[in-house]
């Protein structure tokens, strides 16, 4: 009764010091940059990048300009640049006509919005949500190539002497997507895909059509079944009477049909588990001396992000927030080893 009575209060203890939240703190340019910072001195003014990934609607495309943006800013501090307000480059370029503002307010859609509350089916609200994209999407010069307009020699020395930089830093967003991780490891998709739809793979190759491969992981599976129901049946291996169906004796076709209808249930369910979602993230960037607008240093990254295992985090924002960093990490330092 005494140790009951501990347990008890031990429980109720651990329940207490749960109470709270849990806090992920992350500082990005963790520490100053060191006397002999190879920016020390300089200052570079980051223009919004040209965005041809094509993916979403504006205000998509505003906040992958931002995240670009934000990952630029401290990836130059940490190498010792300075650098003006974001938001004092940006009125700056609106007030000279350099870019236009675009609302993405949703006014247009704000009925078909409010439907999303009511009692219709989950298709119907797929439609809905379908539809209100589409809306959402602004036609015209502006929305379909946000960021896109050239600039001379003279506007970007304009552009310098007003925030007293020494470089100008542009640059193209040309993938911005989410796609399925290509490799095969059971500790990323999972035993029962990895085993399942690597055999499935190899014998049906790639199906165009998500029924097809659907059904390629059925068959799979129920091959599977059936061999081990053959197997593991008290009948013998050989044929008898010649009654055979698919090979196998007439006495073994009610185990291997139920354990081919297992594995066809085990083939489908493995089908729709095992994704292993990748964030694609490609760049661009030109950085431009501001006294003359001569380009002096441009590169481009390709990055591709997963999970490392299905207990990593596979959460779409921190896969895009890893690749748009090591992307910007890779480029800048390129930049500071090379074109400095």
């Amino acid at each position: 009764m005494e140790r009951l009575k501990f347990l008890v209060i031990g429980i109720l203890a651990l329940t207490l010091a749960g109470c709270g939240q849990t806090i992920v703190e992350t500082l990005n340019v963790p520490e100053a940059p060191g006397f002999d910072a190879p920016g020390k001195g300089r200052a570079v003014v980051i223009l919004p990048f040209a965005d041809y990934s094509n993916a979403g609607n504006i205000e998509s495309a505003y906040r992958r300009n931002m995240a670009v943006t934000e990952a630029l800013t401290d990836r130059f501090s940490a190498n010792g640049f300075s650098m003006p307000v974001q938001e004092d480059v940006f009125q700056y370029l609106i007030n000279e006509g350099v870019i236009n503002y675009i609302p993405y307010e949703e006014t247009k859609s704000v009925s078909m919005v409010n439907e999303l509350s009511n009692e219709w089916s989950d298709v119907m609200k797929d439609e809905i949500r379908r539809y209100i994209a589409e809306q959402n999407t602004t036609s015209g010069v502006g929305a379909t190539s946000p960021g896109t307009h050239a600039l001379t020699k003279n506007a970007v020395a304009k552009i310098g002497r007003t925030f007293k930089a020494d470089y100008v830093v542009r640059g193209r967003i040309l993938e911005y997507k989410s796609r399925q991780d290509p490799g095969w490891e059971p500790w990323k998709k999972g035993i029962l895909p990895f085993i399942n739809g690597g055999t499935s793979r190899i014998m049906f190759g790639f199906a165009s059509s998500d029924l097809y491969d659907e059904w390629n992981q059925q068959i799979t599976g129920a091959v599977y079944g059936a061999r081990i129901g053959y197997e593991h049946s008290n009948w013998p291996w050989e044929e008898d009477d010649g009654e055979t169906i698919f090979g196998m004796s007439s006495g073994d076709d009610a185990n291997a049909i139920l354990w081919g209808s297992i594995g066809s249930e085990l083939g489908k369910q493995s089908y729709r588990s095992g994704d292993v979602d990748q964030a694609v993230v490609q760049l661009r960037v030109w950085v431009q001396e501001a006294t003359s607008g001569n380009v002096i240093w441009t590169n481009r990254v390709d990055v591709k992000v997963s999970p490392e295992s299905f207990f990593a985090d596979n959460q779409y924002d921190a896969l895009f927030n890893k690749a748009i960093e090591k992307g910007v990490t890779t480029l800048i330092d390129n930049f500071v080893s090379t074109g400095l």
